[in-house]
């Protein structure tokens, strides 16, 4: 199902975002429908060696992108992860237009992130445990179209190395019950959403969507990543006071 018009957001009327029809529709079986469980799932063979930049960057996208950023943002190690859209260009980088599948962008998350702290390969584990399903093409749950296709926008040539490694190694070991459709996609330009969507998760725990599709993902990463877990997400609003 592609997006509809018409949703009430921090009291603006606001496109319909993620898939949010489909849960009115459905009902309460949708919990049960659309939850991701988490799986879990080998760490990296091959990973960073050494971490000699203060910071790095990457872009995941993996279906709508409250959840993903929702995740990462508990992340130890994750300095900053911003909702927004990369894959398309900068005119058309605007969620009523990305919502129609036709831009080329994917709703992502950009994530900076201490790699002393984590490294990269830790955050693809994470990706393909918890923060979406990766079998899933061009579909996340009840969001469907390109825009919530599941692809990684690496930063450089090693990202691209470790990511291309990791994907054959968990296909090798059928780690999923389908292959893996994920792709690696150039880096591109990436714009940030606009500000009603950012730290959507924290600022709107009750709402339904979040509540069926993106808590449990929260819950997923503390039950896997225990040691990875924070329990303070690292928010947009907060970064931004502090610059």
């Amino acid at each position: 199902m592609t997006n509809s018009p018409g949703r009430a957001v921090l009291g603006a009327v606001k496109p319909l975002a993620c898939g949010l029809a489909v849960l009115i529709l459905a009902g309460v079986g949708a919990q049960q429908l659309f939850a991701e469980e988490g799986r879990a799932i080998p760490a990296p063979a091959l990973d960073e060696q050494s971490a000699s930049a203060r910071t790095e960057t990457t872009v995941f996208a993996g279906g709508c992108f409250w959840g993903v950023q929702g995740v990462f943002q508990h992340v130890k190690g994750v300095v900053s992860a911003t909702s927004g859209y990369a894959g398309g260009a900068k005119d058309a980088a605007q969620y009523e237009m990305v919502s129609t599948g036709t831009t080329g962008h994917a709703e992502s998350v950009k994530v900076v992130f201490d790699p002393k702290e984590v490294s990269f390969g830790k955050l693809l584990q994470i990706y393909f445990s918890v923060a979406h399903d990766p079998t899933e093409l061009n579909y996340q749950g009840p969001d469907t179209g390109t825009q919530y296709r599941s692809a990684i926008f690496p930063a450089n040539a090693d990202q691209t190395r470790i990511a291309k490694a990791y994907i054959d190694q968990l296909n090798q070991a059928r780690s999923f019950d389908a292959p893996i459709v994920t792709q690696i996609e150039p880096a591109r330009a990436f714009y940030p959403a606009e500000d009603y969507h950012q730290d959507f998760l924290t600022t709107h725990p009750r709402y339904p969507y979040i509540v069926i599709n993106d808590l449990p993902k929260i819950e997923n990463l503390k039950r896997l990543f225990p040691k990875d877990y924070r329990t303070d997400p690292v928010l947009v609003e907060a970064n931004a006071s502090a610059n």
